[in-house]
């Protein structure tokens, strides 16, 4: 059977996302695996799924899945290229749609300047239980996790899923892929966690790495950059407005703290179309 893609990227995250709402196709974690790899598939960080509302008061479902196979609860840049399909393929005419997530989440989306995309995230979530993490925090402070004597100060946030940032002086030299693989499966960390690597340049302007679960380090991470922002203001280290410079390109993130939402602004582009053999 022939199914149709296409294949999307925010600032050099990739997709390939796939109409669920005119078919309806069950891929698994087996042939998700195979359709990622770079040299025998397709090639992608995640698979999105466009699916149908769940409920009235949205306009569509938003499911990823990793390039592992595994589903996860939220992605930002998928956010972004969710909504740039949906408005290309015409499969709605509204300008500002609201979207369910995974974990019954509702994300707000609409365009913004130079072609870009806003999406209405959910509010940081520092909740130990809900990250989650099996350590007491306190909002306001960092957690200890030691790694073969050697001790990291890391702030703890959920942004629909978990993640960790740690605070690094130079961005280019930070070990990523050591630590990144090391603090993902960490026992402190019961359903693993997103670890972010952050230089703060300015109180407006960072620098960022994620290593993603599922996936290894990737040229972007919209949650991951949501996720950095959030520590970012809750220790002090920066402003409610922020410029996250990663691999990739930049994002925009915009939260006023408390329980309001935060504002992630960045680009979303298509790239081919093919067919799927299934």
């Amino acid at each position: 059977m022939r199914v149709p893609f296409t294949k999307m990227h925010g600032l050099g995250n990739d997709f390939v996302v796939l109409d669920q709402l005119t078919q309806n196709h069950f891929i698994g974690q087996k042939k998700i695996k195979e359709l990622s790899d770079r040299k025998r598939g397709i090639g992608f960080d995640q698979l999105i799924f466009i699916e149908p509302p769940t409920t009235p008061e949205v306009d569509f479902n938003f499911r990823v899945f990793n390039a592992d196979g595994q589903e996860i609860e939220h992605c930002g840049n998928g956010a972004r290229c969710f909504y740039r399909y949906v408005r290309d393929k015409r499969l709605t005419w509204k300008k500002n749609i609201k979207v369910s997530t995974e974990l019954g989440h509702v994300l707000e989306m609409s365009p913004a300047p130079h072609g870009m995309v806003s999406v209405s995230m959910v509010s940081p979530n520092f909740k130990t239980e809900q990250i989650p993490i099996t350590l007491e925090q306190n909002n306001n402070d960092l957690i200890e996790v030691t790694l073969k004597n050697e001790t990291y100060e890391l702030g703890m946030v959920s942004m629909g899923n978990p993640h960790c940032v740690l605070l690094v002086p130079d961005i280019n030299v930070a070990p990523v892929k050591r630590l990144g693989q090391q603090l993902r499966i960490h026992p402190h960390f019961p359903e693993q966690v997103n670890v972010g690597f952050m230089e703060v340049v300015t109180p407006t302007r960072v620098k960022l790495r994620v290593y993603e679960r599922g996936v290894g380090e990737t040229l972007a991470c919209g949650t991951g950059a949501c996720a950095a922002v959030a520590v970012g203001i809750q220790q002090g280290w920066l402003q409610e407005r922020a410029r996250v410079e990663l691999q990739g390109g930049y994002l925009h993130i915009k939260w006023k703290g408390d329980e309001t939402p935060m504002i992630m602004t960045g680009p979303a582009e298509s790239v081919f179309e093919g067919h799927l053999e299934l």
